[in-house]
């Protein structure tokens, strides 16, 4: 395969300047109506993803995503040996998606990969690359990187030496970290409509997913029966038991708080809520767990207790 390395490293530098931008605006989970749009480079429309997990677009003629939709038939997962076990398209080797990422792996291009989190919302993550061909697997091994290391107009002997195995390591517990978190918080801002149960704010980019258990003890699971959808200034007086939930779905404010006189953030935002009902899932079982509120609820007495 013969390629224009000039033009191929200018159109993914520029689609890895644009995914900068996303994220400043969206944050790493980006919607799929975005990427699909994409920017534009040289007057030509470059699209991020498509239908096909492995994509090509137009104006390049090697790939420049990978992605693994929320409902992929192929179960892509990071393995023990801290690589993305990535699935073939289909079950030819020799399909030009296959072949294209061949191609890639031998001169070490990078490209992005998209985890679908739930339908329409994708974590990004850039660079990685493809190290593996696993044929008798139908799968590539692809190694997570971090974006500063990326640099297209580096030889790609270059690139392979600094690509550390230190380096990539903490790259896949940074993204380890980062599947965790953001599958949580999408699970659970979906399940409460995208919405703080407490005030009702639906700028997404300022919620938060609130561990009713928090995930540093042994039940602080990430499930959605054990997390609200808050915004972070709830988020962050919820973590600091300024208020309690009881587990009848009411919030309590600490009678401190209630006695202070403060301006109309305090008097609005936190005293205002002080029997509050909760806003709650529609679904049953994505409401907060009873029992879960109820442990939280006797750590905030007892602490309000203290005060």
């Amino acid at each position: 395969m013969n390629i224009n390395e000039e033009h191929d490293a200018r159109v993914r530098s520029a689609a890895f300047d644009w995914l900068t931008e996303q994220v400043s605006l969206h944050g790493d989970v980006l919607p799929r109506s975005v990427l699909s749009e994409g920017f534009t480079f040289d007057g030509a429309r470059v699209p991020l993803v498509a239908p096909q997990g492995i994509f090509k677009p137009a104006i390049m003629e090697t790939p420049l995503t990978i992605t693994t939709s929320p409902n992929s038939p192929y179960e892509d997962v990071i393995g023990q040996d801290d690589l993305l076990q990535y699935r073939y398209r289909g079950t030819d080797p020799n399909h030009r998606d296959n072949v294209g990422l061949r191609f890639a792996m031998k001169e070490n291009l990078p490209l992005i990969y998209f985890h679908g989190l739930v339908s329409g919302r994708y974590l990004a993550w850039w660079p990685v690359y493809v190290v593996r061909d696993r044929p008798h697997d139908l799968a590539f091994s692809v190694a997570l990187d971090d974006a500063i290391h990326s640099n297209l107009f580096s030889r790609s002997e270059e690139i392979s030496i600094e690509l550390t195995t230190v380096r990539r390591e903490y790259a896949v517990a940074v993204a380890r970290r980062r599947l965790h978190q953001r599958a949580f918080r999408e699970r659970v801002l979906r399940a409460y409509r995208n919405q703080c149960a407490f005030c009702r704010l639906r700028h997404t980019e300022l919620l938060d997913a609130a561990h009713i258990i928090p995930d540093s003890e042994p039940e602080g699971e990430p499930v959605v029966n054990n997390g609200i959808a808050l915004c972070r200034l709830h988020h962050a007086a919820f973590d600091r038991y300024f208020l309690g939930v009881r587990p009848d779905h009411v919030i309590e404010i600490r009678s401190d708080i209630l006695a202070e006189s403060d301006g109309p953030t305090l008097r609005h935002a936190i005293q205002g809520l002080h029997g509050m009902p909760v806003i709650l899932p529609n679904a049953l079982q994505d409401r907060p767990s009873r029992e879960f509120l109820a442990r939280r609820y006797d750590r905030f007495v007892e602490l309000a207790s203290t005060r």
